[in-house]
């Protein structure tokens, strides 16, 4: 009778344990499907309509090497212009940028990259502006291809396709390597899902996004003033400026073919430090956009943000599961676990693979890493309200976006945070 009695509460426990992570994975493969079979019928806009267009890059102590290989690559796409707006304690950036007769070099005293970049967008005057990170370099035809989509009226933003470039500009490390996976995972699946569904893209990324120059220059006091629960928002500008071009009516487009390449942080802390802001920008943005409605005029859109909302929080159930199968000896399960995990990723991230097949002998870190950011996630909701940059050093001061030292930064952001 103990036997028995053993036999059934092992039973129960294996499929106590089964039901839930069965389900759980049914309703995100379900999800993943929803994305990727749009995905597949997403097609680039071709055409030849040309317009004018500036080039606009705000510029904080970037690598001199890297600013300038940048820089060429632009002028290869010949912009009508180049507006560096360059922050004035960066002298060796202005200097580099003052050497190319092309470029125009407007200083800046004003803290933060959401400044500068209006400062640029005020000074453009060609139909099209152009925001472009100063690490960004571009293939030779980009400017070209995301000219094409402007041709339709309702178009407000065009974003690019970006991957990674390695910092050193030669070996990428793990990280960085991690970094270029979660590229490919965003524009095989949601980015070009999005386009295809409604033409409303959640975020055109800041490394390369054109917008139509009138738009921006009426967005400006919005943009510039962005709060969230009372506190200056100060990074997130892609996000704010896309959020604000679906706001007033307009349509965002990405031109998947028209490719671009941007360093990341090489190093573990820094990997999950731009994570975290990332995931702030993207819970404050997203939850602002439910809450205030418009964002139902694009249903889809809506639908994926609820999704990417919830989605971090339901990963961690496959953890919660893995530890329990170990407790209880169930050691089938746990290899079950183990093996499907790398399986269903490979599946997911294939069109990287694909593309790196070096990639194979990290997957298994990739994997590891999916369950780390639900957690980094779930500290990013936790504490939304903090504001802060990685490569800047800024911090909200008594509502302003103020230069602090870096060693303050930390002590800044906690302080305005808990008196929020």
């Amino acid at each position: 009778m103990t036997e028995v009695s053993q036999f059934f509460m092992s039973l129960f426990s294996y499929t106590a344990l089964l039901i839930p992570i069965g389900a759980l994975g049914l309703f995100r493969w379900a999800m993943w499907l929803a994305k990727r079979i749009p995905a597949l019928f997403y097609r680039p806009i071709k055409n030849d309509f040309d317009t004018t267009a500036t080039i606009i890059t705000p510029v904080y102590n970037e690598d001199p090497v890297l600013f300038r290989r940048a820089i060429e690559s632009w002028l290869a796409n010949k912009p009508d212009r180049i507006i560096a707006v360059i922050d004035v304690t960066d002298t060796t950036c202005m200097a580099i940028a003052r050497e190319y007769a092309e470029i125009e070099v407007l200083p800046i005293d004003i803290p933060g990259k959401r400044a500068a970049l209006a400062a640029g967008v005020d000074a453009t005057t060609t139909e099209l502006v152009v925001l472009v990170d100063s690490d960004v370099i571009w293939e030779p035809d980009v400017l070209k291809k995301i000219k094409m989509p402007f041709i339709d009226p309702k178009i407000g933003g065009v974003g690019t396709r970006q991957n990674m470039y390695p910092s050193d500009g030669n070996r990428a490390t793990v990280w960085e390597r991690l970094a270029d996976f979660y590229l490919d995972i965003r524009y095989a699946d949601e980015v070009p899902a999005t386009t295809r569904w409604g033409r409303a893209v959640s975020c055109l990324s800041g490394r390369t996004a054109a917008y139509r120059t009138t738009l921006l220059q009426s967005l400006r006091e919005p943009f510039l003033n962005e709060t969230f629960w009372g506190t200056h928002c100060m990074s997130g500008d892609d996000k704010r400026y896309t959020c604000l071009v679906l706001q007033n009516g307009y349509n965002t487009w990405n031109q998947l073919d028209a490719q671009v390449y941007s360093t990341f942080n090489p190093k573990f802390k820094g990997f999950v430090k731009q994570r975290i802001r990332w995931s702030r920008n993207s819970f404050r943005s997203d939850l602002r956009a439910l809450w205030q409605g418009w964002v139902w005029r694009h249903p889809y859109l809506a639908f994926m943000l609820i999704d990417k909302t919830v989605a971090p929080f339901t990963l961690l159930v496959g953890p919660v599961v893995l530890v329990l199968s170990i407790a209880l000896g169930h050691w089938s399960l746990v290899g079950a676990l183990l093996l499907w995990w790398h399986v269903s990723r490979a599946i997911k991230v294939w069109p990287h693979l694909r593309r790196k097949p070096a990639d194979w002998l990290i997957l298994p870190l990739f994997v590891a890493m999916t369950y780390y950011m639900s957690l980094v996630k779930a500290y990013a909701l936790f504490t939304i309200n903090q504001h802060k940059w990685l490569t800047r050093a800024v911090a909200v001061v008594d509502g302003k976006v103020q230069r602090v030292s870096e060693a303050d930064q930390d002590t800044r952001v906690t302080a305005t945070a808990t008196a929020s």
